[in-house]
């Protein structure tokens, strides 16, 4: 809390000392000052509380209500700034016709600026107010010309020329501040034309008197208070609560004249006047109604103050007898008049505005509360929310590592699972592959063309008959693994999920039966099979051959004793020839000889002995001569009958059946032998399929965790911004509100400093 303002001490303002009037100047600087400030912090909460409003993140931290009600008192107190700027402490002056109202303003002005004397009665108005420019000017009602004036005289001739005013109007005369002290303090003075000159009172009090801090009601001392003056002051009375009113008993010079009957004539006039304010009016007690009568002579006054202003002695020239006396009352009048001018233009001029100011400044700080606390709410309330969604995607990323390891493992299994059973189903499809041959039916001709055909639709037979073979045994369980593995990923995945994710989440899992696909492609690897049909005797040397070494061997056998008969022939030739030089040298054997095993090239040492002659017709000779000897020709004769009946049967018996049950064997033979070469790959594909199933839908729950994951990240940033926003909300609510308690303080230690110490 500050001091009250210090007691005003009264010196003479003309000589520019410290004056009472200085503490509207003082108080009026200082309330202005706090209301600039006041204007500025309302305009700063208003443009936050619209950003807050604005702010689509921060919605209602602070509503549209909020926002227009700091803009209406934006707009308030920027009318009050501009009318306190315009505010100065107004006298008004009223009596009679003649009675020295015009005097007595320039007496206190301690210059002659309004007309007076004889012929000089104001007509109008008259305000007196200073300026800053150091040329005197006026201005009419109604209109914004400065007229220039240089003389009383000018004022006077202006003011009876213009036709246009009349006792209503108002002439503001503005007087240069350098030439009147008493201008300085935001100081007007209003003269008026006589109270016995009109009738329109009310429209007076109205236009002039409403907001005026004193009335100075000037008397003619010779005479007593008129009815008319009366008249007007009861309506003042009516209009203002208790108006600030000094009455002047002018021309107390005259009493000088008739010396006997002055201290009677005075307390005469005393009594009447107190009676008119405490008894009538009613405006001060008894006790202080003394204090607002004075017997003054202005013109006395005026003339001193102009001599003494032009370097001439005070009491020069001729004035009657007491004017010491008069002097000081009238210096007394200035002071009272100044104190409680200056004091009740503070109360009346301010005090409104401050607790307008006040009230203003309580409910923004009340707003700026109410934005805190919403903002603090909504900021717990979102530190919550993130901690919850950091919580929750920490929970989503531990789960999912976990669960994509368990998938892993889930799904290896099963793989394995399905490639073991393709495998071993496969095996025993391979074993029954006779079967799937022997149940195929069509058409058959040794004929190349038919062949062909014939050999294509078995394959398609096979694959197919061995694909529904593989799927029975193998499908149904690998469809049921694979569904029971997606139940349970979609099972582990849903806690994963936020709820409007979750109802959607069946539309990840393939609702279609998984079936393995098989495909052995048996027209590729059986493409270069090669059927032999023709007639083979059993007992025949290449089947011997065949049925004692197997085939691959049988294969190369007669391979390499073929090529030994051909490279025998020219070598007998040539031997044989005498013409012929050196027998040529026996070609180096082959890659493929070489590579024969110890078998190989025993079956090849018999073979060259046997190659010296036909492959058939030497051998039989030699043979049949070695048995003749030893068992005799009967019995030749009779193996010999045997062998052809034999031959002659097979031979017989050698029909398109039999040749397609040769074709057939020999298929079964070579397709087992290379189906046997892809059992692993089949396998392996198949539980590749069943692996890139589980995979596939795994990644699908994966990828809806990822963006669950992502769509938590991205709302504990958002959560974070807002957090973010919000704890700046509160800040600057928080420094709008200490800025708020500030003004308080100052309004406070105004209304202490200039309107309590003033009760």
């Amino acid at each position: 809390m500050s001091a009250p303002a210090p007691p005003l001490i009264r010196s003479d303002s003309a000589r520019g000392d410290f004056s009472p009037l200085k503490h509207f100047v003082v108080a009026k600087k200082k309330i202005s000052d706090v209301f600039e400030q006041l204007l500025n912090y309302v305009k700063e909460t208003s443009e936050f509380v619209e950003e807050t409003c604005e702010n689509k993140a921060l919605e209602k931290i602070a509503s549209q209500d909020q926002k227009l009600e700091i803009q209406a008192y934006a707009d308030k107190l920027a009318v009050i700034k501009e009318v306190l700027a315009r505010r100065h402490m107004k006298v008004a002056f009223f009596g009679r016709t003649s009675n020295g109202k015009s005097t007595v303003v320039n007496a206190m002005l301690r210059d002659r600026v309004l007309p007076s004397g004889i012929g000089h009665t104001t007509n109008c108005f008259l305000s007196v107010e200073g300026t800053d420019e150091d040329k005197a000017y006026l201005k009419t009602e109604g209109s914004e010309e400065e007229k220039s004036i240089k003389t009383v005289n000018q004022l006077a001739h202006a003011l009876h020329m213009d036709e246009s005013l009349d006792a209503g109007c108002l002439v503001r005369v503005f007087w240069p501040k350098t030439k009147c002290a008493l201008l300085r303090d935001d100081l007007v003075l209003v003269d008026s034309p006589g109270t016995d000159v009109t009738s329109q009172l009310d429209s007076w009090i109205d236009k002039f008197c409403l907001d005026a801090d004193v009335f100075v009601l000037v008397a003619n001392s010779e005479s007593t208070l008129m009815n008319t003056e009366k008249h007007f002051f009861h309506k003042v009375n009516e209009r203002l609560s208790k108006p600030n009113i000094f009455i002047l008993n002018n021309r107390w010079d005259a009493s000088a004249n008739e010396p006997e009957y002055m201290e009677d004539v005075r307390k005469q006039h005393t009594d009447r006047c107190v009676n008119f304010l405490v008894e009538e009016l009613k405006v001060v007690d008894r006790d202080q109604a003394p204090n607002r009568i004075f017997f003054v002579s202005a013109k006395e006054v005026l003339n001193s103050r102009m001599q003494r202003a032009q370097g001439m002695p005070e009491t020069g020239g001729a004035l009657a007898e007491g004017f010491q006396e008069r002097l000081k009352e009238f210096q007394c009048f200035e002071r009272r008049f100044e104190e409680c001018i200056s004091q009740s233009a503070v109360k009346t001029k301010f005090e409104q505005h401050t607790i307008r100011a006040k009230q203003i400044t309580e409910k923004v700080k009340s707003i700026m509360d109410d934005i805190n606390i919403e903002a603090a709410e909504k900021r717990v309330a979102a530190l919550e929310d993130r901690e919850y969604q950091i919580d929750r995607l920490e929970f989503v990323k531990n789960q999912l590592n976990l669960l994509i390891d368990d998938i892993k493992k889930k799904i290896k299994a099963i793989s394995e699972d399905v490639e073991s059973k393709v495998s071993s189903a496969m095996g025993e499809e391979i074993c029954r592959l006779h079967v799937i041959v022997d149940e195929f039916h069509t058409d058959f001709h040794p004929s190349p063309h038919v062949l062909k055909i014939y050999k294509s639709e078995l394959l398609a037979h096979v694959e197919e008959g061995m694909g529904k073979n593989l799927a029975f045994r193998c499908s149904n369980a690998a469809n049921v693994s694979v569904q029971s593995s997606q139940k349970y990923m979609l099972e582990s995945m849903l806690p994963l999920l936020p709820s409007g994710v979750q109802n959607q989440i069946h539309m990840l899992v393939p609702t279609k039966k998984f079936d393995l696909s098989y495909d052995l492609n048996c027209a590729t690897i059986c493409s270069d099979f090669q059927e032999n049909i023709e007639f083979q005797f059993s007992l025949g040397w290449s089947s011997l051959v065949h049925r004692f070494l197997g085939s691959v061997n049988a294969q190369r056998a007669l391979s390499l004793v073929d090529q030994n008969f051909k490279a025998s022939q020219p070598a007998l030739t040539q031997a044989c020839t005498p013409s012929s030089g050196p027998p040529s040298i026996v070609a180096q054997p082959n890659h493929e000889t070489a590579l024969m095993t110890q078998e190989d090239l025993m079956v090849a040492m018999a073979t060259n002995v046997a190659s010296l002659t036909s492959r058939t017709s030497m051998s039989v000779i030699i043979v049949g001569g070695m048995v003749w000897r030893t068992v005799g020709w009967r019995l030749i004769a009779l193996s010999t009958s045997l062998y052809g009946l034999l031959y002659l049967y097979e031979r017989l018996t050698w029909t398109t059946k039999a040749k397609e049950r040769t074709l057939k064997r020999q298929f079964v033979d070579y397709a087992t032998e290379k189906l046997q070469l892809i059992v692993s790959f089949t396998s392996a594909n198949c539980s590749h399929q069943v692996q890139q199933e589980m995979a596939t839908t795994f990644a699908r729950l994966c990828q809806q965790v990822d963006q669950t994951q992502k769509e938590l990240e991205a709302e504990i940033r958002q959560l974070t911004a807002k957090i973010d926003q919000l704890e700046i909300v509160q800040r600057r609510a928080k420094s709008l509100r200490h800025k708020a308690t500030d003004l308080e303080r100052q309004l406070e230690e105004f209304t202490n400093q200039y309107l309590q110490s003033q009760q």
